[in-house]
């Protein structure tokens, strides 16, 4: 049975990944446009190995992430990006990292625009 979305959650209308510029951009349904940058993305890894255990998961980033800095490395250069059902994105990292399922929810609270964080 699929993800049912919430009619005032905001869905993607367009997902695209700019390697030379090193970011994400997603469109939202309700006009919102989030540019995340490959590192925030990397650094907000929603997979339980990332986020420290099955124990730490949480429907929202941890906050800390929009802190993080992560060095140029293989780990931040993203290879692919690919659909998880209806409901969200797999990102493949070039250190052969994939196992984060980034959802709407998720995805839409990592939006690092200051609209997005003063909202947090």
């Amino acid at each position: 049975m699929g993800v049912i979305h919430k009619m005032s959650e905001p869905i993607p209308t367009a997902v695209t990944a700019d390697r030379t510029q090193k970011m994400m951009t997603v469109t939202w349904n309700d006009g919102h446009l989030s540019v995340y940058p490959f590192t925030l993305l990397r650094a907000g890894c929603p997979c339980a190995s990332c986020r420290g255990g099955h124990e730490n998961m949480r429907p929202d980033p941890d906050p800390g992430v929009f802190d993080v800095i992560l060095p140029e490395s293989p780990a931040v250069h993203l290879t692919r990006v690919e659909g998880a059902g209806n409901y969200g994105i797999i990102i493949q990292w070039e250190d052969g990292h994939h196992h984060g399922i980034y959802n709407w929810h998720y995805l839409r609270a990592l939006c690092p625009c200051p609209q997005c964080r003063q909202g947090a």
